[in-house]
C-alpha cells in the first residue's frame, strides 16, 4: 500500500524559504516518478513539480526560478525547497505518484503572510 506523508509546511513571510519533505512507503519508491501539487483553498489540485526516476526534473511557470524538487532515493524521501515564496503560494501541499494523484498524503500547510 502506498503511503506518503508530506511535512515541513508552516507560516513564512514573503520571499521566505521552506523545505518540504515527503516520506514514502509501501511500495518501491525508487522506481516511480513523483510529483507534488497542491490545493488553494476554494480551488482544484495544481500540479507544481516532478521528477523521474532517473532525476530529471520539470516545473509549472509559477515554480520555475524559485521552487527545487529533489529526491533521495536511499532515504525514500521526496523533498521540494521553496524560495521567494509569495502571498498566492499559499496552500495544502501534496507529494504523490506522477501519475495518480490519488496516491497523494495528507498534506502539509503552506501559508504566505506577513
Amino acid at each position: 500500500e502506498v503511503q506518503l506523508v508530506e511535512s515541513g509546511g508552516g507560516l513564512v513571510q514573503p520571499g521566505g524559504s521552506l523545505r518540504l519533505s515527503c516520506a514514502a512507503s509501501g511500495f518501491p519508491f525508487s522506481t516511480y516518478a513523483m510529483s507534488w501539487v497542491r490545493q488553494a483553498p476554494g480551488k482544484g489540485l495544481e500540479w507544481v513539480s516532478g521528477i523521474t526516476v532517473g532525476g530529471s526534473r520539470d516545473y509549472a511557470g509559477f515554480a520555475k526560478g524559485r521552487f527545487t524538487i529533489s529526491r533521495d532515493n536511499t532515504q525514500n524521501t521526496l523533498y521540494l525547497q521553496l524560495n521567494s515564496l509569495k502571498t498566492e503560494d499559499s496552500a495544502i501541499y501534496y507529494c504523490a505518484l506522477r501519475n495518480d494523484w490519488s496516491s497523494r498524503g495528507q498534506g502539509t500547510q503552506v501559508t504566505v503572510s506577513s
